[in-house]
């Protein structure tokens, strides 16, 4: 990717993800003011004039810290630093200089990347008193702002695209966005990583650790994608802490934003409720979907086993008879490059495009071998159809009364469209409208 990178660095409850999340204008990053809770890499896309950036926020540092994931928050924040072209160190102007501070502002220096001094929590008139201590840091002027009332933005944004080199548009695809979904220890950030080839998510035998959802550029065959690892959804009875509803939230919202949507499913465990609901959220938001049984190294397998396992998940989630299924290994990486492929497959079947008249070709055959249901003497006339946009593929029908036209038939039409043209992995929407 071409895209300068910029990196936000600071202690625990300084407002680093606020601030990530105004310069993205989104709401990727948790903003709760407890301390260790972004762990990992956030990654996004952020613009300013013409300018356009990977934006990453790290994990609150301290190294003196004993929260069980330090470490691996810290390796995080490394590998972000590594990748970056500018720094945003984030200071609490409220709270004023720390210990904490110094030892970060010294990391900092001896990385030898540049960076910006922010401010931070600079909404009331004692944060000035604090103001000035932060030239001890070594870093220069330090920009003043507050995240939180989106006061100083634009001064921050203009000093730190101001290095850039001037980037054409024409420079910069549209990346495919894949969603990683499913219930918490299925192996989702295990394949995340397998895919980049590097620890972009922390992997434990803890379910629940990836408590953002975790966006990752990511380049194959030509192709530009944003791999999105979710945090697993729970059942609702262990959804205790405030943090892990903001997960569920941010989990539904990365579905809503993803292209294609990778249903990761334990092989040792089966389908479970939580698979089905998340499936179910995805479906009913007609994103293009694909199943995968993960750990499939740790089955034991006979003639059949595959076969078998595949009947059980279908009977278990029917509402995805349109989505291929594929056997992996996060572990082993076996058949993850297949599933790469699978993913541009099925992402160039959601744009798919029928002509209207061969899509009325289709539709024509399919009533003389077929005729559409009668009610008191009244039979279901099918007039016209025309697909009327893509992304999932919508198609109008036009019929002469849409009660007579049961689900049942509608399905019949769909499998005549699906056995003419390849829509594997793509949900399609029928729409009946009166003449």
């Amino acid at each position: 990717m071409n895209r300068p990178v910029v990196c936000i660095l600071g202690r625990p409850n300084v407002g680093k993800s606020t601030l990530f999340n105004v310069l993205t204008r989104s709401k990727i990053s948790i903003t709760e003011d407890t301390p260790g809770v972004t762990r990992d890499r956030i990654y996004a896309k952020a613009t300013w004039l013409d300018h356009e950036f990977a934006l990453i926020d790290t994990g609150g540092l301290d190294p003196s810290s004993d929260e069980a994931f330090m470490p691996e928050i810290m390796a995080q924040a490394e590998v972000a630093v590594e990748n970056a072209q500018i720094i945003l160190f984030v200071v609490d102007g409220k709270e004023g200089l720390t210990t904490v501070d110094r030892e970060v502002a010294a990391y900092i220096r001896k990385s030898g990347k540049e960076a910006l001094l922010v401010v931070n929590k600079m909404d009331a008139k004692e944060s000035e008193d604090h103001r000035y201590d932060f030239y001890e840091l070594g870093l220069g002027e330090p920009y003043t702002i507050s995240a939180e009332q989106s006061r100083g933005i634009g001064d921050l944004l203009d000093a730190t695209v101001a290095s850039f080199p001037k980037v054409e548009e024409d420079d910069f695809r549209d990346e495919i966005k894949v969603a990683f979904i499913g219930k918490p220890n299925a192996g989702k950030s295990s394949l995340v990583n397998r895919i980049l080839g590097e620890e972009r998510s922390i992997v434990t035998n803890i379910p629940g650790t990836t408590r953002d959802s975790i966006h990752s550029f990511f380049e194959y065959e030509d192709t530009d994608y944003v791999l999105i690892d979710t945090a697993g959804l729970r059942k609702r009875k262990k959804i205790n802490e405030k943090v892990e509803r903001y997960s569920v939230v941010r989990t539904l919202r990365s579905i809503e934003l993803a292209d294609v949507c990778v249903l990761l499913i334990d092989a040792t465990e089966g389908v479970s409720e939580q698979d089905s609901k998340i499936a179910g959220y995805a479906h009913d938001n007609n994103k293009a979907m694909i199943i995968a049984v993960n750990k499939w190294d740790a089955i034991e397998k006979e003639t059949r086993t595959m076969k078998q396992f595949e009947e059980a998940i279908r009977m278990e989630l029917p509402f995805l008879n349109y989505a291929p299924m594929i056997f992996i290994s996060a572990l082993t990486g076996s058949r993850v490059e297949k599933l790469l492929n699978m993913i541009h497959v099925v992402n160039n079947n959601y744009s798919l495009r029928i002509q209207t008249g061969v899509l009325n070709d289709i539709m024509n055959r399919a009533v003389l071998m077929n005729q559409p249901p009668s009610d008191k003497g009244k039979r279901g006339k099918l007039y016209y159809a025309s697909q009327v946009s893509a992304r999932p593929p919508k198609i109008v029908l036009s019929v002469n009364d849409k009660e007579l036209f049961h689900f049942t038939y509608l399905r019949y039409l769909e499998n005549q469209i699906r056995a003419a043209y390849r829509f594997d992995g793509v949900p399609i929407i029928l729409e009946l409208r009166n003449r």
